[in-house]
């Protein structure tokens, strides 16, 4: 198969769609702005009118009545963005009564099937079974304590860590004993359920920043890793595990910033930055040894992400994430994002994926290098707006301004989200060897000077690697 020839591609997105054709399908449980895409894959796949569960509007364009029935929800309002996703399967499993009964008006029958996102697990909701979901033991491989086993048992370069009890004397002898000359960073254990988006990650340099950092994991883990703080270029690089071996892709930029009190705050993914060439395929053999162990130590099918920093002595991994992470997104978003996520959804259903490693990276990794992405986004706990907006904005390469509309080149997108506000730049596309950092850094200042955002001054890592940009 060649999914370079559109002919053949749409007939095996159809092959993996077949799952939803002729079929009631119910999916959300996210705001209505996130459900677009997977609308339009199921209409492309021949599935009956859909039944949409959204949890608020969201920021951006949502589907009609006329594409799906809809159902709101109200999902109260979350601390954090982990919050707002440890609470995506509890709500799945004890929806509100009338949700149950608008379910089963739309499916009295009992045969429709459930499109759900990787944090709800594949057990099925109402007697109904689950896509997009995955297994618990999956799930539960994203405990950023159990990272460092995984880099050994590949044998990956990383850095040293220690997992230590929420005591403040084994911290501070860990700390002292990692501490590289820029202080430590502690991420806590999974022991609530995952954690993400830095939600329990803490860069501690002084004793003012251990005891704030004690203060916060004390109630919320019993363990916490400390490995050293890393300097360089956040980056993650992705995987899928299929039926002959695993396809590595390209590296992504991770817009992790540092903000005030070393607060580490975070938005989002990008193509246009490209590590040497040296480090862009040791990361991809990472991705290719750690898809195998993952295989034989759970039988692991599809996509997943592993997160780090492109240091000045190369990449050091630091995290996994076991699902088609923000990065593949990002990186499907130029090539074919249906084609991918219907990959996905036959992995984590054990159906034949109908591709090859090399069918896949033969086609995919061109694609990527040559259609480069730019995904500025930042989440905001204050609520901005009370309904969806785009301000016109204009980008010099440094900074975003606001203009008016007629003069735009671009967009701030700003909404309202279960955690505050979601914020996005749409229009700005960077030049190859630009770095996201610096667009998502002017889009936090853009927010603080126009909206009171109150996120305060932030600054892009810097790049300590010679680039090499992929020709």
């Amino acid at each position: 198969m060649n999914p370079a020839d559109e002919t053949e591609r749409s007939a095996w997105r159809a092959r993996l769609g077949a799952v939803f054709t002729g079929r009631k399908v119910i999916t959300g449980l996210l705001p209505l702005a996130g459900l677009p895409s997977w609308v339009r894959l199921l209409d492309e796949a021949g599935a009956q009118r859909p039944l949409l569960l959204g949890t608020g509007r969201g920021a951006g364009p949502v589907p009609t009545e006329e594409d799906a029935e809809i159902v709101l929800l109200d999902p109260g309002h979350h601390e954090s963005m982990t919050a707002e996703l440890r609470a995506q399967d509890a709500l799945a499993r004890q929806l509100p009564a009338e949700v149950v009964a608008a379910i089963e008006r739309y499916d009295p029958d009992g045969e429709a099937v459930w499109l759900l996102g990787p944090f709800v697990v594949n057990e099925p909701v109402l007697g109904r079974p689950v896509y997009g979901g995955r297994p618990a033991d999956w799930l539960a491989l994203e405990d950023k304590l159990l990272a460092e086993g995984i880099w050994r048992a590949v044998g990956a370069p990383h850095a040293p860590a220690r997992v230590v009890p929420v005591d403040a004397v084994p911290l501070e002898e860990a700390s002292r004993a990692l501490d590289l000359g820029a202080g430590v960073v502690w991420a806590g254990d999974a022991r609530d359920g995952f954690n993400g988006g830095g939600d329990f990650t803490r860069w501690v340099v002084s004793a003012g920043d251990r005891l704030a950092a004690w203060s916060f994991f004390g109630p919320r883990c019993d363990r916490v890793r400390v490995m050293p703080f890393l300097d360089g270029v956040p980056c993650s690089v992705h995987g899928i595990v299929l039926p002959d071996g695993t396809a590595a892709f390209r590296p992504v930029e991770l817009a992790i910033m540092r903000g005030p009190g070393r607060r580490f705050v975070y938005g989002g993914q990008g193509t246009s930055w490209d590590p040497p060439e040296a480090d862009r395929e040791q990361m991809r053999d990472l991705v290719r040894r750690v898809g195998e162990h993952l295989r034989r130590r759970c039988g692991y099918r599809g996509a997943f992400g592993i997160d780090g920093v492109l240091t000045r002595d190369g990449f050091r991994p630091t995290e996994l994430n076991t699902r088609a992470a923000g990065g593949l997104a990002t990186l499907a978003q130029g090539v074919d994002p249906a084609a991918f996520t219907l990959l996905q959804l036959a992995c984590l259903a054990g159906h034949d994926p109908g591709i090859t490693v090399a069918e896949l990276e033969g086609w995919a990794l061109p694609a990527m290098d040559a259609d480069r992405v730019t995904k500025a986004i930042a989440m905001v706990p204050r609520r901005l707006t009370e309904e969806s907006v785009d301000l016109p904005v204009l980008w010099d390469g440094a900074d975003l301004r606001p203009c008016p509309a007629l003069d735009a080149e671009a967009a701030v997108m700003v909404g309202p989200s279960a955690v505050g506000s979601f914020t996005k730049v749409t229009g700005v596309s960077l030049a190859r060897g630009e770095r996201l950092g610096a667009l998502n850094a002017a889009l936090v200042r853009f927010l603080d000077a126009e909206l009171d955002a109150g996120v305060g001054p932030v600054e892009a890592a810097p790049d300590l690697r010679a680039v090499s940009p992929t020709a």
